[in-house]
């Protein structure tokens, strides 16, 4: 039948951006930022307004006088629309509407117009939050994202997704909206808490595991120097995990997420579900460290993985101080089962309805498999806690002796 045959509508839009790792961003004889800004050679003095996680602000009590000065350095090719605003940070920002909207609203009354920038200077979360408002005004304004914590800027500052938690759970509002460049300063992490310091190093921990081998031994033999706040070795870690991060959206033909399959959520379906059930307390980093350890040992029930690789994959994230075990992990729903398991319906539905978990193959490959056993999890729940009784020190052995370590966790 004639009206049956489509007229079909194909056309490709090519997304660059560029990621920057420097050091002191706002002193005015950097010019990364106004790089950044410049990239596409327009003849044009752009308008910024500027949004600080509250945090940040905080701990860089002078960072928005030297932002004015800044811009004031560079007047004749870009001008600052507002004073930067500061925002709320951390986690419990991004629950609901109300913070994207007061964004919205400053953004609407500076009118900044779609070759305007909105410069995003904090924690993922802020990122997410800032992001999402960008992307939604005209339809998208052009975001720089200035991480300033390990975990945004290893992987959730460097990549094409911005959102906020809705519904009770985690990122159920959101788009795809690349950046129109992200400026990583190391300089910032010398504030962080020791949580967010090492929380970003589940990520390289989590990438490592399913594509790089070598890069999972550096990250295992660099833990106590991770864990003592070496800036050097950090450095280098965010580098080789952004990287990683960035050249799977690139080379995957997937960096929308169309398809079933997420391997950069190894580990994530668990954590996303503790996190909702902390009430978003939980840092995710943290949470993601368990959802590594949790999933590692599905994969040894599943035979995909080595005991000695899991305690490997233990031992190296307690030794840079990340978590294995969380007690909510024990918890049961109403009908006996354990709640955490909800986590998979959840993220069943977020991939579009088809279960399709990423799981190590050994270190450096992975597998995606479309189902997990409740029994598996259980398994790898009581494996985990008694792992999480041993203090990093006291897998110092496990080199030597993989199995006599295994056996001590408890493996069944």
């Amino acid at each position: 039948m004639k009206h049956l045959i489509p007229y079909v509508q194909s056309f490709s839009v090519p997304f660059e951006y560029p990621v920057y790792f420097t050091t002191d961003l706002f002193s005015p004889d950097n010019p990364a930022l106004a790089l950044a800004a410049a990239r596409l050679h327009e003849r044009r003095r752009h308008r910024f307004m500027i949004f600080v996680d509250s945090g940040v602000a905080a701990a860089h009590e002078n960072l928005t006088f030297r932002m004015r000065e800044y811009f004031e350095s560079r007047s004749a090719d870009m001008r600052l629309a507002a004073d930067p605003a500061v925002v709320p940070g951390g986690e419990s920002a991004k629950n609901g509407w109300e913070h994207v909207h007061d964004i919205i609203g400053a953004i609407n009354r500076h009118r900044l117009d779609r070759q305007s920038y909105i410069v995003a200077v904090g924690g993922g979360a802020v990122l997410d939050m800032v992001g999402f408002a960008a992307a939604l005004v005209h339809r998208g304004l052009r975001l720089l994202r200035v991480p300033t914590t390990t975990l945004a800027q290893n992987d959730a500052g460097i990549g094409v997704k911005n959102g906020i938690n809705d519904q009770g759970q985690k990122n159920y509002i959101g788009t795809f909206a690349p950046p129109f460049a992200v400026l990583n300063d190391a300089a910032f992490l010398t504030t962080l808490t020791f949580e967010q310091w090492i929380g970003g190093i589940s990520e390289a921990f989590k990438v490592a595991i399913i594509k790089d081998a070598a890069f999972f031994e550096f990250l295992v033999d660099a833990a106590a120097a991770l864990r003592a706040r070496d800036g050097a070795v950090m450095e280098e870690a965010v580098r080789r995990c952004a990287i990683l991060h960035l050249d799977h959206i690139r080379n995957t033909g997937d960096p929308f997420e169309f398809g079933s399959a997420r391997p950069l959520d190894f580990g994530h379906w668990a954590a996303h579900k503790l996190e909702s059930m902390s009430g978003f307390t939980m840092g995710h980093g943290q949470a993601v460290a368990v959802g590594i350890a949790l999933d590692a040992y599905i994969a040894v029930r599943q035979g995909l993985m080595a005991e000695a690789d899991f305690i490997r994959i233990v031992y190296g994230l307690q030794a840079c101080g990340l978590p294995v075990w969380e007690e909510r992990l024990h918890r049961r729903a109403p009908d006996g089962s354990l709640e955490i398991l909800a986590g998979l319906a959840q993220f069943r539905e977020h991939l579009g309805g088809d279960l399709m978990i990423t799981l190590p193959n050994g270190i450096g490959g992975k597998v995606e498999v479309g189902a997990v056993e409740a029994e598996d999890v259980a398994a790898a729940i009581a494996v985990l806690r008694d792992c999480a009784g041993r203090t990093a020190s006291a897998f110092g052995e496990i080199t030597e002796a993989p199995t006599r370590a295994g056996r001590r966790c408890g493996h069944v």
